[in-house]
Parts: structure tokens; sequence; C-alpha cells
């Protein structure tokens, strides 16, 4: 970020062939990818909102934010001075602020309020603003995905989910019913089990009759919460009857008095360091069931599936930014007697690099497409749940990489913390880890194919669209096609199978929808076998000038 007011001349040296800073561009109008995909995938009518949030993205303003956030971390103030227990979490302005702006810029709330394209909507604000700071995506997220799992306890719903729908960050420490606006927060895994929630140990009591919407107290605790303090949250617990059952548990009891939340201590994270998470013990904390006894994980799996939806936007939100940071430190420095996007290396490593996160902004689009069409669809549902669940893993897979290789773009000017791309690398496995890791989420492709195997046949028929557009394409499908039906050691080979998968849907949209020149370059480099594994190792003839145009932001 620029000083206030740099001297770029001392008594010593002068600064020369640096880039300027990058600000005060609008991040959605620099972005082609985006812009052609609101309108393709539905939600054209968005299209002032995200050049709205666009400019405030690429604002100095906003910018500075995201850096201040992250050089002030959240702080757990477990007791007041008197010795009372009060389990609050202090965050910089800064931090408040840019709840604010996700907030009042409608990213949780604009799926659940708008015509068609909704979720195309969400996806595209969530997409632009993990680009100045992701820590304050999880909450919006939660926020945004509590609202389908409420709606499988009506009465619940219709408590809470105005309050959602307000548009309104407080981040005061009172009871929900006093406030205008409210956030969701999510608590699912414990020490011994993990991934493996079944294995959870807390317990609800009902405190009268038992069942859906009934009153628990609920006992145990939870290794995992995240933004603790939201004003609610979704937690798994067994009950003495019925299993495992989904419990609403809020901040604060209804008569007014803190409810029995006591967080043990904030996790020291690698990244995601604005946004706090915890441990947390719950000692009959006073909650509600959403969706009946022993339903408890297909409950909040509504919640989870939308989740995961915002981890495939926010893996390609992350690499938009960092290849976005080298093409425009590349563009404005020179060695050698050339600029560095003038030199056939540099060039192709450039090139490689906004293809790959080209590739990952159409398959978020596409899918977020799918979450609006299959409302009310069982058809599209299972297909959409596999599509969610192949990019959810591809994408967060390929984000490390990428952001480190961006990152060498820059050399040691990247590896300092007043480049914004030390903090995208230390996010970068975030989204891979939270809501199912690599392996859990191949195990629900898996899953998912044998449980609904219409969901195969539509997958493929997905793919068909693209059917002669290009000869590696074309094998690709009928390859995968085979092995999807071949069986064997299905579990073995998940990794490999849902890799071809994501790589065959990613193919196939830019065929359909990218330039000739980027759609060759894709199929040529990903499903050929003229290219290396390493960035940069594009076959020879890919339209490296058209790629990097199409990730290079200008400023206004």
């Amino acid at each position: 970020m620029a000083a206030r007011n740099p001297r770029d001349q001392l008594a010593t040296h002068r600064v020369e062939n640096q880039p300027p800073p990058l600000e005060g561009y609008n991040a959605f109008e620099s972005d082609p990818v985006l812009v052609a995909g609101i309108e393709r995938e539905g939600a054209g009518w968005a299209a002032p909102r995200c050049q709205k949030l666009g400019a405030l993205v690429g604002s100095e303003h906003v910018i500075r934010l995201g850096f201040e956030a992250n050089r002030f971390p959240p702080e757990l103030v477990t007791h007041d001075r008197f010795g009372r227990r009060i389990d609050e979490v202090e965050f910089h302005p800064a931090y408040h602020e840019l709840m604010r702006l996700m907030i009042e810029q409608r990213v949780p709330t604009i799926a659940w309020m708008s015509q068609s394209g909704g979720h195309v909507a969400h996806a595209a604000l969530l997409y632009l603003f993990v680009q100045v700071e992701a820590g304050v995506a999880c909450p919006t997220t939660m926020t945004y995905a509590a609202i389908p799992a409420l709606r499988r306890q009506p009465e619940l719903a219709l408590e809470w989910e105005p309050r959602i729908l307000a548009e309104r960050y407080d981040p005061r420490s009172i009871p929900a019913v006093e406030k205008e606006g409210v956030t969701f927060g999510m608590a699912m895994t414990e020490k011994q089990g993990g991934s493996d929630v079944r294995a959870n140990t807390t317990r609800a009591r009902p405190l009268a009759a038992p069942g859906a919407g009934a009153e628990y107290e609920l006992s145990g605790h939870k290794w995992f919460c995240s933004a603790p303090m939201s004003d609610a949250f979704l937690m798994l617990a067994y009950t003495d009857s019925g299993g495992m059952g989904c419990f609403l548990v809020p901040r604060w009891k209804p008569d007014g008095t803190r409810n029995g939340l006591f967080f043990q201590r904030l996790k020291h994270k690698l990244g995601n360091r604005s946004n706090a998470s915890g441990e947390l013990e719950l000692d009959r904390a006073w909650g509600r069931m959403l969706g009946g006894e022993g339903r408890g994980i297909a409950t909040i799996l509504e919640m989870v599936h939308h989740t995961r939806l915002d981890t495939v936007c926010a893996a390609a939100g992350l690499m938009r930014q960092a290849v976005v940071q080298a093409t425009w430190h590349c563009t404005h420095r020179s060695a050698f007697g050339k600029r560095f996007v003038e030199q056939a290396l540099m060039r192709n490593v450039l090139a490689d690099l906004s293809l790959e996160a080209e590739a990952a902004g159409v398959l978020a689009l596409r899918i977020a497409r799918g979450f609006d069409e299959s409302q009310g669809d069982p058809v599209l549902r299972v297909l959409t749940r596999l599509m969610t669940a192949v990019g959810k893993y591809w994408t967060n897979k390929r984000t490390p990489g990428l952001v480190a290789e961006a990152l060498e773009c820059l050399g040691g000017a990247g590896y300092v913390e007043e480049s914004v791309l030390p903090r995208l690398y230390r996010e970068a496995p975030l989204n891979g880890i939270w809501e199912g890791s690599g392996n859990v989420i191949c195990l629900d492709v898996l899953r998912s194919m044998q449980r609904e195997p219409a969901s195969v046949q539509l997958f493929i028929e997905e793919l068909a669209l693209a059917r002669g557009g290009n000869a590696h394409l074309d094998a690709a499908v009928n390859g995968l096609a085979g092995a999807i039906e071949s069986g064997g050691d299905q579990e073995g080979r998940a990794r490999h199978l849902t890799e071809r998968m994501a790589l065959a849907l990613q193919a196939a949209l830019l065929v359909r929808h990218a330039p000739n020149e980027v759609a060759d370059a894709f199929c040529a480099s990903r499903l050929g076998s003229e290219s290396g594994l390493a960035y940069g190792t594009l076959p020879p003839g890919a339209a490296d000038e058209l790629l990097i145009e199409r990730c290079l932001p200008r400023r206004s």
C-alpha cells in the first residue's frame, strides 16, 4: 500500500522500476469472466451492485481496512473487571467496518431476497469481497447458509429469518430480540471426531416434551466454533431418545440472560486471522431443535451444502486476486531490458495462472446457477450437489499452488507483509479444510453417484453440451464415462476420479463460454499431454497475451 506522502527521492537513492500501488480500480469492471458470467448464468440484473462493490474492493480505503483487520486480530475477553464471565471477542474497528460493508452490500442475503439468479449474484459478490479480505467471509457465509436449515422448522424461520434479512450489522453483545439484524455461526466438530460428527459426545436434554421445535439444554464441547460473536449457532448433539439432533443455540436466552456458552480460547490460526475461531464449552446451554429427532445431520447438511458453494467461490476469488497482483507487478516492472510481461517465460507463467483463475471463476458461477435452478427441482438438485462437491475439491486443491506461484512472480516484494500476497497464501488452504477436507469431499462424490445414479447421467449430459468443441475434451469425457462405470477400487481412486470430473467440467464450460484460444489452451494443457506439472508450461501457440489481458486490472 502507498504511504500517505511518499518521498521517491532521497539523498542516497532514487526509487524507480517499481509498480504503482494497485488501488483505485474496479474489481468487477476489470474482470471480463465475471461480467460475462453473471449475465450468462442469470444474474445480469446484479451488475450495478457488483459494479458498486467492485469499486469498493479496489479502493484505497477498503484495501487498508483489510490490512488493519489482520494487523490487529481479535482478542478473547472471558471475564469483566469484576470477575464475571462475559465470553466476548473484541475486534478492531476495521473488522466491524468490513462486516458492515458485507451485510449492507447484501452478500449474505441477496440469494434469498431477489428474483431468479439470486445465488449467482451471491456468488459474484462473495467472489469480489474475498479479494480484499476473506476473514469476514466466514460469518457472512454461515449467515447466508443458515436460512435453508432454519426453514426445516418454520416457526423458527419465522422468528429468525427476518432479522437475517434486515441487512443491518450490529456488533453489540446483546440479546438478538433487541437487534434489527443478526448473524449466524456453526459448531459441529469435536476433539475426538473431527469430520466424523457421529463420534460427537455433546448431549441434549429436553426441558419439556421432546421433538422438533422443542427446548433443550446442551452440555458438551465443540472443538471449532467459527465467528463466536454470532447471535446464534447451529449445533449437533445427541438426545437420549432420538439420536443426533440439530439445535439452534443463541448467545442469549429468551429471558435476556447469557446462555451457557463458554469460550476456552481462540485458535491461533495459520491464516484467516481477522476472523475469530474458538473452542467452546456448553454448560446447559439453552437451544431449540431444528428438523426433528434423529435428523440432525440431514438438517445441518442443508447449511453445509450452501457453505460449500461459498468455498468454491472464495477459492476462485482468491485465485483471481493473486493473479491480478502478479499481472499488475509484471506489467510495470522490468529486468534485462524488457518488462517482465514481455519476457517469454514469465508470459507463459502469467498466462497459465490466468487460465487457472478463469476456469475456477466459470466453474463457481455455473455451480451457483445450479443452486438457483434446483430450488424445487429434485432432479437438478442431485446434479448440483455432485458439481458442488467436485468443484469444492478441485478449486481448493489448486488455490495454494497458484497463490505461491503468483507470489513468486513478485519475488521478495511479494514475500513481505506490505504485500497482500502473504495473506492470500495463508488463506489459500482454509477452504480446502473447512466443510470437508479433500478425502471427505471425494468420498461425498462417490456417495452422491452411488445414492443418486441419475446424477452421473446428468453430469455426463452437462459435459456433452460441449461435445465436438475440442478433441481433447471429447476424449476426456469418453474416458471419464468409462472410469465411472468400471467399478473396482473406487475409494482408493476417488481423488483421481474427482480430479478428472472437475477438469472435464471446467473444460466443457470454457469450450462453451470462453474465447476459443482460452478453451483450447486449457484443454491442451489440462486434458492433453502437451504441458508439464508446474505453472508456466503451457504448450507452444497458447494465446498468452489474451489470457493475461483478461486478468489485468485497470485503474480508473
